[in-house]
């Protein structure tokens, strides 16, 4: 469709009109369907959705040598590049021969975009007419020198906004120089974005920490009946630090009163009680702990009764009565060992 509205200024002339096969080529590197001067199809097995002959196999953009990787395509953008049409605008697809432009490291949390090869007479009003369409728009900074900078709202936004790199692009229906161009987009390094990621992974990091620390739940409020249940878990050993903890709250939010005084007086007489079992448990851990103190004490003693048996051993062998009728790999070998064991 784009290719009946180029002139044939535009078209490379140094090819002899006579050749047709040398002339459906150069067409055909276009992206344009081959036709002769009659405009009758020069080749029959051109295939317009593809925009290249049946036969000539495409380049690879990974062939070894060209060093270039090409970028992801968006999941909602068609993989076979096509005209776009604008209101004030045309943009034209890059040849399907040629490897996808190479781009810069993704910055972290990139929402900015470098945008070249803007025509000379182009505003931002055509550019925001262009790249709105990948998405909101937040600004605009552009340059006298055929070069802006736009930022998205969101991240996903910059990938829809690279699949346009390569395109070219025609204000109105004009060929005049100054209102053509040839897009590159790139990733852009802005402090905002930066600022914003940062803002976004300690906020992240923050609710992680939360999840690993749950608060714990909260206290019933007095009752004459909560009280009696607490009453009975005060008296039962397993339950104890359960309710001990929640006649601690409730000291401390001021339930008691007057009419409360006595049944607190008589949890707190119950708590009382378990001094004694908690002070007889605090002495048979002790007891436990020093036995389990001596008898490593006795098994450290034992170990090094026998490492020091052991260099002696080797220290006997050193002597020359003995170490003569060693070889000297042996030798080697003791004197390792002895180092090892002091």
């Amino acid at each position: 469709d784009g290719g009946s509205n180029l002139s044939l200024d535009s078209i490379p002339m140094g090819l002899p009109m006579s050749d047709p096969t040398a002339w459906a080529t150069a067409m055909n590197n276009l992206g344009m369907a081959p036709m002769g001067m009659t405009g009758q199809p020069l080749l029959p097995d051109f295939d317009p959705a593809l925009g290249m002959m049946t036969g000539i196999p495409p380049i690879n953009p990974m062939m070894p040598g060209l060093g270039i990787v090409p970028p992801p395509i968006p999941p909602d953008m068609p993989a076979v590049k096509e005209i776009i049409h604008c209101k004030s605008c045309t943009l034209f697809p890059p040849n399907p021969h040629l490897p996808p432009p190479a781009t810069r490291e993704r910055p972290p949390g990139c929402k900015t975009v470098f945008v070249g090869g803007l025509p000379e007479n182009g505003t931002e009003q055509i550019i925001m007419e262009v790249f709105e369409q990948c998405g909101e728009v937040i600004a605009i900074r552009k340059s006298k020198k055929n070069f802006c900078h736009i930022r998205f709202a969101e991240e996903f936004m910059v990938d829809k906004a690279l699949y346009l790199s390569g395109y070219r692009i025609r204000l109105g229906s004009s060929t005049d120089k100054k209102d053509t161009g040839r897009l590159h987009v790139d990733f852009a390094q802005a402090r905002d974005d930066l600022y914003e990621w940062e803002c976004k992974q300690r906020m992240l990091a923050r609710e992680e920490r939360q999840k690993k620390t749950p608060s714990p739940p909260p206290v019933v409020h007095y009752s004459d009946h909560e009280c009696s249940v607490v009453a009975e878990k005060l008296k039962d050993d397993t339950k104890f630090l359960e309710a001990i903890q929640t006649l601690l709250t409730w000291i401390e939010r001021g339930e008691v009163n007057r009419r409360t005084a006595n049944n607190f007086y008589s949890m707190i007489q119950s708590a009382n009680s378990h001094i004694r079992r908690l002070v007889n448990e605090k002495a048979a851990h002790e007891k436990e702990m020093e036995e389990a103190k001596e008898k490593f004490k006795l098994a450290l003693s034992g170990i090094l009764v026998q490492f020091e048996q052991i260099v002696a051993v080797y220290h006997s062998a050193s002597k020359q009565k003995a170490w003569d009728h060693f070889t000297k790999a042996q030798r080697k070998n003791i004197s390792v060992w002895c180092k090892q064991a002091e």
